[in-house]
């Protein structure tokens, strides 16, 4: 009966130095006895996150290009020559700084004449 009594408190004495310790407490423990409610709770299974289904990018039709006409003149714009620029002496201004000249338009050619 002795014996019995050592090896309980000896057992106990175990315990308390094992419980010092929380990490080994959640892990290691003396049990006496039949089954005992064990206090935490089982983990549940992982829950796996499955990869997000692949983007299918349908290609897009190829892009289609409409030519409008050609833009309406301006009716007080002088008639366009290539290689001439319109100047309008009332207002001191070239073309299409000016849109409208009350005077004439005088043409200017679009290159300077060379210098000597």
């Amino acid at each position: 009966m002795n014996r019995l009594k050592a090896l309980i408190a000896l057992s106990l004495i175990a315990s308390a130095g094992v419980a010092a310790n929380a990490y080994a407490w959640a892990r290691v423990g003396v049990w006496v006895g039949g089954p005992v409610y064990y206090p935490y709770p089982v983990a549940p299974a992982p829950y796996y996150y499955y990869p997000p289904p692949p983007v299918v990018v349908a290609p897009s039709a190829p892009v289609q290009y409409v030519e409008q006409g050609q833009p309406v003149a301006d009716p007080g714009a002088p008639a366009q020559q290539p290689g001439m620029w319109y100047y309008c002496d009332s207002a001191r201004a070239y073309y299409p700084y000016v849109k409208q000249c009350s005077g004439a338009w005088r043409p200017v050619p679009a290159t300077p004449p060379p210098s000597n």
